[in-house]
């Protein structure tokens, strides 16, 4: 028997003003359903998942929900009294639903315990925005939903958090949909994903399967559309020649034609509309600087009060080098950069920086944008109609609208932009300034996912050296060439990718937690989805750059190896052991990118 239908929503049309997000969409949810649901930024995913909540009513259409289906709900920006204590929210919760806490201790006690909080009667106050994420999602499983509806949860969450989000999803035998930018928790959560997106003739595109499996088919599907499109064309640009050539109407047949000619142009007119729009044009500008080390860091040791953040580290960052930064929140990976970059002083120790260094830094809450300045200001602070990118000038409306923005917006107030908005603002803000070294902290919070990938392709071309703080594991793991993880109390340790990190911490998917189960159209239990041979989508995208990142990786080798073989260093015992330590990084690269191009050529040899 096929899985039960909890919810649904049928030709459900939801506009905003004259601007509409949707129409016509029918989408459902059945028993044991794992859903994810993505789209660009303003196609209205927080929109439909409260409709589906029966938070919000659509304009029209209909939402059905099956009979004594409970539906709980986290938004992105959960709120609760701030002088209760944890224990005394969830209390709250019950007491509110009708239910006496006392009887249901047990329940209360299964929260704490699935939301692993240390101390139950810690104030809301004192807690981080992590800690209140798990909060909320605590809460709104204490109420068993039979479906639960998830706005961003991965927001505010460290990577700890995020680890213990896939956990707490995985072993969920209830349905939920959940809305998200983070590509590896899709992958790791999600049996079925959906995208809202106008591209679609019907606004919406479903695929079952993990996120790989939705970006393999969502091709296949868009490279029909384009195909159907060009057809189309080919059919309309004859018609309009038959047309010209000026037909004499006065036969059945011939009107008939005109009247079917129309119909073809209209067709292709909707066509056009649905065309995929281009994402943000993001291209970070190098300086050229050809100097082999750009900031050296020598025993540093840093602490605040009394917490240690650092100590007796040592790193050495380098043209083509790119660091990416590990630890929970609070652990300290924020004032590791402000230490790198010069913004903050270290208690013992040295940072050498190369002489006059360029850096850019994207700093995680924005505060270099003023709030009460338009856009057109923000744009281009210097004041005119065009800013200076790459030695030529371009318009301001031109570079608005590469940044997606439309013109309308340009004397908008900064604090009227949504928060992906005001990220692309501070992206391209700083791709105005040559860099020798990007410092970025948390630079994708509020990025849809096309924005995400063309960031990623751009860090992946930058020449420059990079410093990575980011809870995208998938940005984090495809553009670090070594991961730096800082524990919270001084320590730190190198690491050459995600997937060794997460072995040394014992939380390997495969080991502890098994596979990840899907659900069956045609069975409403759990399956182990079967192993994928040949390459996922988006390994075959890191296949294709595999031969040209080994040359550039063996290159840098050869340059270490040539720079700790100079005479003029032999006799400094500080320069020549930070040449080695350079030539050591070198050489593991190369073998980082043998082992994998090895692992990805024996998946690639299955298929």
């Amino acid at each position: 028997m096929p899985p039960t239908m909890l919810l649904s929503c049928e030709s459900i049309s939801k506009s905003y003003g004259v601007k509409p997000l949707f129409a016509d969409l029918s989408i459902g949810l059945a028993e044991g359903d794992h859903v994810g649901l993505i789209g660009p930024n303003g196609s209205g995913k927080s929109t439909l998942l409260k409709i589906l909540a029966g938070i919000e009513d659509p304009d029209d259409g209909t939402r059905s929900v099956r009979r004594h289906v409970r539906i709980g709900y986290v938004p992105q920006e959960p709120s609760f009294p701030q002088d209760l204590t944890i224990e005394e929210v969830l209390a709250q919760v019950l007491r509110d639903d009708g239910l006496d806490p006392h009887e249901e201790s047990s329940r209360i006690t299964r929260a704490l315990s699935l939301g692993e909080f240390p101390n139950a009667e810690q104030t809301v106050r004192t807690l981080s925005g992590g800690w209140k994420k798990r909060l909320a999602i605590a809460q709104s499983l204490l109420l068993e939903p039979d479906v639960l509806m998830m706005d961003e949860p991965t927001n505010h969450l460290d990577v700890e958090g995020i680890l213990w989000l896939e956990r707490v999803l995985r072993a969920e035998s209830r349905a939920f949909l959940v809305v998200s930018h983070d590509r590896r928790f899709l992958e790791s959560v999600a049996g079925r994903m959906i995208e809202l997106s106008r591209v679609y003739p019907n606004g919406v595109f479903e695929a079952k399967g993990r996120y790989s499996d939705f970006l393999e088919q969502r091709d296949a599907a868009l490279q029909a559309q384009a195909n159907e499109h060009a057809t189309l064309a080919n059919k309309v640009r004859r018609e309009v020649e038959w047309l010209r050539r000026g037909p004499k109407a006065r036969t059945t047949k011939a009107k008939a034609r005109i009247d079917s000619a129309g119909q073809l142009i209209d067709a292709l007119a909707e066509s056009e509309t649905r065309k995929e729009s281009a994402p943000a044009g993001i291209d970070f500008t190098a300086s050229g600087r050809r100097s082999k080390q750009l900031i050296v860091a020598q025993q540093l040791t840093k602490a605040l009060g009394t917490k240690k953040i650092v100590t007796d580290l040592d790193l050495i960052l380098g043209p083509g080098q790119r660091l990416g930064l590990l630890g929970p929140n609070g652990s300290g990976k924020s004032t590791l950069m402000k230490l790198l970059s010069g913004a903050l002083a270290p208690d013992a120790g040295t940072v050498t920086r190369a002489d006059k260094l360029r850096i850019v830094s994207f700093e995680q809450h924005r505060d270099s944008l003023d709030q009460n300045a338009t856009l057109r200001r923000s744009l281009a602070p210097s004041g005119g109609d065009a800013v200076v990118y790459q030695d030529r000038s371009v318009h301001l409306v031109s570079w608005a609208k590469r940044f997606l923005f439309r013109p309308e917006q340009l004397d908008l107030p900064v604090s009227r932009l949504s928060g992906g908005e005001q990220a692309r603002l501070l992206i391209a803000r700083l791709m105005l300034q040559p860099a020798d070294v990007l410092m970025l902290d948390e630079p994708t919070n509020d990025l849809d996912i096309p924005t995400l990938d063309v960031l990623e392709d751009s860090l992946l071309e930058f020449p420059g050296a990079l410093v990575l703080v980011t809870h995208d594991r998938w940005l984090l793991d495809r553009v670090s060439t070594m991961l730096l993880a800082l524990d919270g109390e001084g320590k730190a340790e190198w690491f050459a990718d995600f997937a060794q990190w997460e072995a040394a911490q014992g939380r390997s998917a495969t080991s502890e937690f098994g596979p990840t189960p899907t659900r069956s159209s045609g069975n409403a239990g759990p399956r182990v989805k079967p192993v994928r041979k040949g390459l996922s989508y988006a390994e075959q995208k890191e296949w294709d750059k595999m031969e040209a990142m080994i040359e550039k990786a063996e290159a840098a080798v050869v340059a270490s190896q040539k720079a700790t073989e100079d005479p003029a260093v032999m006799s400094n015992a500080g320069e020549l052991r930070t040449r080695y330590e350079a030539l050591e990084a070198a050489r593991t690269s190369v073998e980082r990118l043998y082992a994998r191009w090895a692992e990805l050529e024996t998946k690639r040899a299955q298929s």
